[in-house]
Parts: structure tokens; C-alpha cells; sequence
């Protein structure tokens, strides 16, 4: 009997670790490896071409003094403006689409549809809504005010509003998501017990829901940070080398042409890193302080 379990013990430790070997593998290849080889990088020279030379601290003493970076960063940086944004959107619709009615399912899968489609090919659809001659965003601007819409991705000014408008309609759909299933999770004890109380309508949105939703407040504003810094693909349909006086280039774009296109490897390698350990530092005060506001039922 004891030599039946040893048998079987080993067996099944012997088929958990050919399970767990592939992805063990994967994460030592494609992560582990490449992210100790760009750390060695940013403190190299390389073009891909010519063997890497050793140059130190050049490549940070270069980035903090480069204008494309800050500007980058600071591109970067205003983009977040469409997570409060977004959210305060999100929640509306959720709030809206959190009732017994006929065909709600329809209209919440519309609003998500956005969320699944290819990315490319709803830059190329902004792009040609956008266009400042005739996109269909300033032809309803003509026909509604009389007046020429902005050049949307031809203005400096323009630009950066343009990628958080269209952050918000390929977004809200995914938090609209998230808050909904928050609402749905309430228990309507609060609310009968707040009515008794004679808590208005806005007291019980301020003082129940809010708090109770929290949770995913904080979830939301996490990866919306994370997903705007690691944003890239719209800026390169829509900002062609980085759009205007750079005005549409993030900090990722900035990495992109460092690297693919003046293959300046080290150097893009030292900026990720710099983007790497912000994004770290910025999730870890946002996680400090979390206890602070975030409702733990």
C-alpha cells in the first residue's frame, strides 16, 4: 500500500512539472532574459550592426538632457487626463445600462464593442474621421455650428486631445463594464435603509455607491496609468514621426524610434528602464495609498 501511494505521489509530481515547464520556460525566455539583456544594454552603445561598446551613464546623462524626452513624458502625462474622464463616463453609462429593461443586453454590447476591435484599424478609422478637410467629425461640427472644425491632427494643440477623445470611445466600453458588475454587486439593503433614512437620491450615489465602488475605482485608475504609458499604437497610425512639433509622440513611441529607427538599441534600452521604474513607483504610492479610500467590505 505504501509503496502504491509513493508510486502515484511521484507520478503526479512528475505530470505537474510537465505542466508547469512551459510556461516556466516561456517566462524565462521571452521575459526574464530579455529584461536582464536591456538592463546591460542601457549602459552600451549598440546599432544592431557594430559590436556594443561600454559607455556607462552616457545614455542616462544623454536622455535627461535630450528635449524629445521631456517632451515625450510630458505627452505622456496629459494624456492621463482621459482616465477621469473615461471614468466619469463609464459610470454614467453603467448607472444607465443597470436596469430591467428590454434590449439592455443589446445596447451593452454596443458600447463594448469598441473594447475588441483591432486597434489599427480603428486608428485608420479616427484618422479619416478626424481629417481637418473631410473627416466626418468636422463635417458635423460645420453643419451643427457653422464653423470650421480644428485640424485635429495637423494643430499641436489639437493632437493630444484628439488621442484622449478617441481613448474615450474605445474605452468606456471595458470600465462600463467593471462599474456595472460593481452596481449589480450592491446590496439593495443600503439603499431601502438609506430611504428610510431620508437620504436623497445624491447622498445615497455620494455615500453608498461611490465608497462601495471604490474598489474598482482603484483598479481602473491603476491600469489606466499603466495602459497610458505603455501607449503607442494610435500615435503611430495617427502622429507621423511624432505628429507636430512632436505634440503626438509618447514616451514608448520615443523608445520605438530610438530603437527601430535610428537603432540606437542602448539608448532606447536605458529610456525603458527610466519608463519601467516610474510606472513601478508611481503603482506603489497609488497601492500605499489605497488604504486611505479604497472601501474593504
Amino acid at each position: 500500500m505504501k509503496k502504491t501511494i509513493t508510486g502515484y505521489r511521484r507520478k503526479e509530481i512528475i505530470w505537474s512539472l510537465i505542466f508547469v515547464t512551459p510556461p516556466v520556460l516561456g517566462f524565462l525566455i521571452f521575459g526574464l532574459a530579455p529584461l536582464l539583456t536591456s538592463f546591460g544594454l542601457s549602459f552600451m552603445s549598440w546599432d544592431m550592426l557594430t559590436p556594443s561598446e561600454v559607455v556607462g551613464f552616457d545614455n542616462f546623462n544623454y536622455m535627461f538632457n535630450d528635449e524629445k524626452f521631456y517632451k515625450s513624458l510630458y505627452n505622456t502625462v496629459f494624456l492621463l487626463l482621459g482616465i477621469p474622464l473615461g471614468m466619469i463616463v463609464s459610470m454614467i453609462l453603467a448607472i444607465m445600462m443597470n436596469r430591467k429593461l428590454a434590449g439592455i443586453s443589446i445596447f451593452r454590447t454596443i458600447y463594448y464593442i469598441p473594447v475588441i476591435s483591432p486597434i489599427i484599424a480603428v486608428s485608420l478609422l479616427w484618422q479619416w474621421m478626424l481629417n481637418y478637410d473631410y473627416g466626418l467629425v468636422n463635417e458635423f461640427i460645420w453643419k451643427v455650428f457653422g464653423t470650421q472644425g480644428p485640424n485635429w491632427l495637423g494643430d499641436p494643440n489639437w493632437v493630444k486631445p484628439s488621442f484622449i477623445i478617441m481613448g474615450l470611445w474605445g474605452g468606456v466600453g471595458g470600465t462600463m463594464v467593471l462599474y456595472l458588475a460593481g452596481l449589480q454587486g450592491i446590496s439593495s439593503t443600503y439603499y431601502e435603509a438609506a430611504e428610510v433614512d431620508g437620504a436623497s437620491r445624491w447622498h445615497q450615489f455620494r455615500h453608498i455607491t461611490l465608497p462601495l465602488l471604490s474598489p474598482i475605482h482603484f483598479y481602473v485608475v491603476v491600469m489606466g496609468i499603466i495602459g497610458t504609458f505603455q501607449s503607442f499604437s494610435q500615435m503611430y497610425i495617427l502622429a507621423a514621426d511624432g505628429g507636430p512639433e512632436y505634440s503626438g509622440a509618447t514616451i514608448v513611441y520615443y523608445i520605438f524610434q530610438e530603437a527601430f529607427k535610428y537603432f540606437n538599441m542602448g539608448y532606447a534600452s536605458s529610456v525603458a528602464w527610466v519608463l519601467g521604474i516610474l510606472i513601478f513607483i508611481i503603482t506603489l504610492v497609488q497601492f500605499r495609498l489605497s488604504k486611505r479610500w479604497v472601501y474593504q467590505d
